[in-house]
């Protein structure tokens, strides 16, 4: 006989509890009247995620499991499966509740705790118990939550065959390149080795740095991949399961969508829900961005537009003696391509009383690099007063590339909410920009913006590449540096040149405390800084 089984992915906000619930009551709704069987909603969905130290609060843990038991009583028909956080004998417990007949009839603690990355799980919770298997209409359904399924030889434990049943899998597991690939991977041996079906339901949604793409999928016991939910939307993906094979699939949402996007319309989904999220669920409305008429501040105005919409961003250029013509007329151009209310306040006669009153201190000049961060810190002060006077969100545009290396000012370019492309290496700018470009098919971002020399403008006829190796050059050590953990000796076996190696390493080591005085951004690669990845600010380790 064949259960049909509905994967509920939606978009949890970390600490409402109550909207939360609401959702999905809404979604069980749906599940019910398509037919489902089973409905399953994805990890820690009641209380979002990551709810990090909200878990160290006895009322929040308290107010997580009240509200588990309100859903239940609505929860006539099916079998529903809820990931919530749990405590118990005084203990945290990484939770799921397998909800029937409008009660809790069981519950199952997380077995294997993540403890890598972006994930601090064994800070919070204890080591769960043995995998828990129910009996749903005379089909096995073994649950498992996240990472208790990457690492899947523990279900091994279970006394039973799977073979023609199913494992559900419930999961909060973010976004990164490559990511999609590797989960496909391991939903495709796990249903091989087990000889069944595989259900997974994973979260969606912006929460801080993090974006969750959902994209919840069917695996059979061939290990095929049968069917996937939306990318970064909510869905409802339901099919039959029957002797270890998936059937009948529909999407009570959306049509099922192919199982692969290209890398780069991926990154820009992530970016736009990651921007969308982390204004509507830290109340702000509308953006400020200050456009230089550089190709960072374009990309991040256009991806501000397209998921905000052009009423809700505020574009501002504040030239000064070192900016181009062209780089104002850009500015102009970006506001205009993109319809947003663009205004202009020249910094000149600011940066001239500033001048004039630190000529007071013997030793400063208008030729060092403190006169050429101090226009940076005179916009950034603009800009942070237009925020407090209007309520809008500043977001920052420095890109992964400068923020490795400190290519900032702290209090100046630094200054905001917001860090949309935060971990956006710089070749992938201009990829972006790209297909932003094709995507609205026409000159959104000028092209001008994009084929110009990148400049600070701090100076006279100033370009990046006078204090920076070519982009390509520089992506390349960051890459192997910080995401790939290569040591110096690693580095110059891959081929990039020692000298060169050396530089960058150390801006990189001994930039981190401006990385720690900067907004968070969204993270889209597999290591990001930030809680990704935790360096020590005084360090004299150079390997």
């Amino acid at each position: 006989m064949a259960l049909t089984v509905a994967l509920a992915q939606f978009n949890a906000s970390v600490g409402d509890i109550s909207g939360n619930i609401d959702t999905m009551r809404q979604f069980y709704n749906d599940a019910v009247k398509s037919g489902a069987d089973v409905i399953v909603f994805p990890e820690l969905c009641v209380c979002g995620y990551p709810p990090e130290d909200l878990l160290l609060r006895p009322q929040f843990l308290q107010d997580n499991f009240d509200a588990v038991k309100r859903f239940a009583k609505g929860c006539s028909k099916g079998v529903v499966i809820v990931g919530f956080a749990q405590q118990e004998n005084e203990k945290r417990f990484n939770s799921l509740a397998v909800i029937e007949k409008g009660q809790i009839q069981n519950i199952y603690h997380k077995n294997i705790l993540p403890n890598y990355s972006v994930f601090d799980e064994k800070r919070y919770f204890e080591k769960g118990s043995d995998p828990l298997v129910i009996d749903v209409k005379g089909m096995k359904i073994a649950l498992t939550i996240c990472e208790d399924i990457w690492e899947f030889d523990h279900l091994d434990k279970l006394k039973i065959s799977l073979k023609n049943s199913m494992i559900v899998n419930i999961s909060a597991s973010p976004f990164n390149l490559g990511k999609i690939n590797q989960r496909q991977e391991m939903l495709s041996k796990c249903a091989k080795h087990f000889d069944c079906a595989v259900a997974y339901c994973n979260l969606v949604g912006g929460q801080d740095e993090l974006v969750f793409d959902g994209r919840s999928m069917f695996a059979d016991s061939s290990g095929s991949i049968i069917s996937q939910a939306k990318a970064f939307e909510e869905d409802i993906l339901i099919a039959d399961i029957g002797r270890g094979k998936v059937e009948n699939i529909k999407a009570h949402k959306a049509f099922p969508e192919p199982m692969q996007l290209e890398p780069i319309e991926a990154v820009y989904k992530a970016l736009l829900l990651g921007t969308k999220d982390y204004l509507s669920k830290n109340g702000f409305s509308k953006v400020l961005i200050g456009l230089s008429g550089g190709i960072d501040s374009s990309l991040t105005a256009a991806i501000a537009v397209d998921a905000l919409g052009a009423e809700n961003v505020v574009g501002v250029t504040m030239p000064s003696r070192f900016s181009s013509a062209e780089t104002i007329s850009d500015a102009e151009k970006t506001a205009s391509n993109m319809k947003l209310a663009f205004h202009t306040i020249a910094i000149e006669d600011i940066l001239k009383a500033f001048d004039n009153t630190l000529k007071m201190l013997k030793g400063w000049d208008d030729e060092g690099l403190a006169f050429e961060n101090l226009q940076a810190r005179i916009r950034g002060c603009i800009l942070m007063s237009m925020s407090n006077q209007f309520g809008y969100l500043v977001l920052t545009t420095g890109n992964k590339s400068e923020t490795a290396v400190g290519y900032s000012t702290l209090y100046g370019d630094t200054a905001g909410g917001f860090a949309v492309i935060k971990d956006v290496p710089k070749t992938m700018v201009y990829e972006l920009s790209g297909f932003i470009n094709e995507l609205h098919g026409k000159e959104f971002i000028p092209v001008s913006v994009i084929e110009r020399p990148p400049s600070a403008e701090l100076r006279a006829d100033q370009k990046d590449s006078d204090s920076l190796p070519e982009y390509d050059v520089l992506d390349n050590i960051i890459k192997g540096y910080i995401e790939q953990d290569m040591s110096r000796k690693e580095l110059v076996e891959a081929g990039m040149e020692d000298e060169e190696i050396l530089r960058i390493t150390s801006l990189i080591d001994r930039n981190e405390y401006k990385r720690r005085q900067s907004p968070p951004g969204i993270k889209i690669t597999p290591k990001a800084f930030g809680k990704d990845r935790r360096m020590p600010i005084n360090n004299r380790y150079r390997g």
